[in-house]
């Protein structure tokens, strides 16, 4: 969503803001589009559930790169052009803010919510805008359930939890004095996708109504594999042997697996009736279908080229 045409520039203007009143005005700008998208999502998708999970990648990822941005400075200088020279460097300064060593750990996902409260409240207030608009126009019952990624404590859950009821609730009061009272309604989930919170899974699960494990995640941060960098040595692990299959292709049933199991068990404990789902390029390999279904999973989300084969296996 945030990628497309006619919100990058927004979304970046909202990143090279000086301070909060800034972020917010782009936040403000950003939010209409962010309605109407999800406006067309619950009708395309209704009767069905359609959960959304919050803002994920490193801010960084909505810039260019700096190699892009140095070219077109030295091209600014060229020309002369002093004004547009200052804007470039003060990206420039800005990239290099965001910089991460491994920023697939670093600033992303609930954390950006913590940092950034006011980005969690437009994505919130977005959703369940829309979700009153489509109720109130096309007679559609729409339910968000809204996913929270990279948990790792259940003091995230609860802080985030309370930001989200807290918008929910301006939502309510904003259609009210607007003469559309509409009791606002949604469900609260939680990506699994780091040890911590696998070991952690009992008590996060006391807080929400849903949890997805994201199973891409949950293998680097086990193995300790980047899998942006891996191929240097994994293919001579494949090779060797050391390694039996490809864990980024399937699951890693010894480790990775465990961990789910655990975590499953804890999480049905504290709330039998919990939804449990699997994210993640796994929930397209037919060999890790299998072995979830073995846990209890509820359902698996995977990539559009994944879901025939998908399909097929869960119906085995």
């Amino acid at each position: 969503m945030f990628f497309s045409n006619d919100r990058l520039e927004l979304v970046r203007k909202m990143i090279l803001a000086n301070n909060k009143e800034e972020r917010v005005a782009a936040l403000k700008s950003i939010l209409p589009l962010q309605q109407r998208d999800f406006e067309a999502i619950f009708l395309a998708m209704a009767p069905l559930p359609v959960t959304i999970r919050l803002l994920d990648p490193p801010l960084h990822e909505f810039l260019p790169s700096p190699e892009h941005v140095n070219d077109e400075l030295t091209a600014a200088r060229r020309a002369e052009d002093w004004e547009r020279c200052s804007v470039l460097e003060a990206l420039i300064k800005r990239i290099e803010q965001l910089t991460e060593t491994n920023p697939m750990m670093g600033h992303r996902g609930c954390r950006l919510s913590l940092t950034y409260p006011e980005i969690l409240e437009m994505q919130v207030r977005a959703i369940l805008q829309a979700a009153a608009v489509v109720s109130r126009t096309d007679g559609i019952f729409a339910v968000p359930e809204i996913m929270v990624p990279l948990i790792a404590s259940e003091q995230e859950v609860l802080a985030i939890a309370q930001m989200i009821q807290n918008t929910a609730a301006a939502v309510e009061t904003g259609l009210a004095e607007a003469g559309l009272p509409c009791i606002v309604e949604y469900r609260l989930g939680t990506m699994i996708e780091l040890p911590r919170a696998a070991l952690c899974a009992g008590k996060i699960a006391k807080h929400v109504g849903f949890v997805s494990f994201g199973t891409n995640d949950l293998t680097q941060m086990t193995f300790g594999f980047s899998r942006d960098d891996c191929r240097s040595f994994l293919d001579n692990y494949l090779e060797q042997g050391i390694l039996p299959n490809d864990p980024f292709v399937s699951i890693d049933q010894e480790g990775v697996g465990q961990l789910i199991k655990m975590a499953i068990a804890s999480v049905r404990e504290v709330n039998p009736l919990i939804k449990i789902g699997v994210c993640g390029e796994h929930a397209g390999d037919p060999g890790s279908i299998q072995f979830f279904k073995s846990l209890g999973v509820d359902y698996v989300s995977c990539s559009p080229s994944r879901i025939p084969v998908a399909l097929l296996t869960c119906a085995n």
